[in-house]
């Protein structure tokens, strides 16, 4: 997936030199066969969507729960979608509508990202409200002159609010991971459902930068938001 949207990123960068137009023809034609063998590998994603969707259902928060078993329900479906693509592109099913596939494809990507914000923002409330009551609790001195930082929104407004959002996530690095990551995995389905027009540049960064977090948080266990 990296490399994917490295190729997507470097061609866009590149596209215009006209003395680099093989080179921005293998980029497309490697970020092709990327992109080809990725939904090759989809069977075994759904599997693994499904397995994640019943793990959490059995979450004792309601929000949590929700959001995190409909967001793997859409990631299963779109998998099935891709994997349906990947039929027509290798020729095996060439009479498949593409563009209606991609659509649904592309659709139950959207959900599933815009459940993982849902639930990031969540798991962001439910800190804020813990730093207000820390906050009214806690009437040392100490206390009020370490807790500036997280001034409550109704003292200071919304730059009140930026600076307690701030601190919450610089204090959770699993949180502001993910957060990050799904926020970048939107510019995709914004770009091809017509919501936000971006560009192919804009999209391969993104996806680059999703997909360094991504390795990222296997690298390092502790760093991915727990479910």
């Amino acid at each position: 997936r990296a490399t994917q949207y490295t190729c997507m990123l470097l061609s866009y960068l590149i596209e215009n030199k006209t003395d680099k137009k093989k080179l921005v023809m293998k980029l497309k034609q490697l970020e092709s066969s990327m992109s080809s063998g990725r939904k090759m590998l989809r069977l075994g994603n759904v599997v693994h969507a499904l397995v994640a969707a019943r793990r959490t259902a059995e979450l004792p928060e309601v929000v949590p729960r929700f959001c995190l078993t409909a967001s793997h329900l859409s990631r299963a479906l779109y998998f099935v979608c891709d994997a349906v693509l990947w039929l027509r592109s290798v020729g095996l099913q060439p009479d498949i509508d593409k563009p209606k596939w991609q659509n649904w494809a592309t659709k139950c990507y959207y959900c599933s990202l815009l459940m993982n914000l849902a639930r990031d923002w969540y798991e962001i409330s439910w800190r804020l409200e813990q730093a207000a009551l820390e906050e009214q609790t806690k009437e040392n001195s100490f206390w009020q002159e370490h807790s500036k930082e997280l001034n409550g929104v109704k003292s200071d407004g919304v730059h009140g609010f930026l600076c307690q959002l701030f601190q919450i996530l610089k204090r959770n690095p699993p949180l502001l991971l993910d957060l990050m990551k799904n926020l970048c995995d939107l510019s995709g389905p914004l770009d091809t459902l017509g919501i936000y027009k971006t560009n192919p540049g804009m999209i391969g960064f993104c996806g680059l930068l999703s997909s360094l977090v991504g390795i990222l948080t296997l690298a390092i266990p502790h760093l991915k938001l727990k479910q």
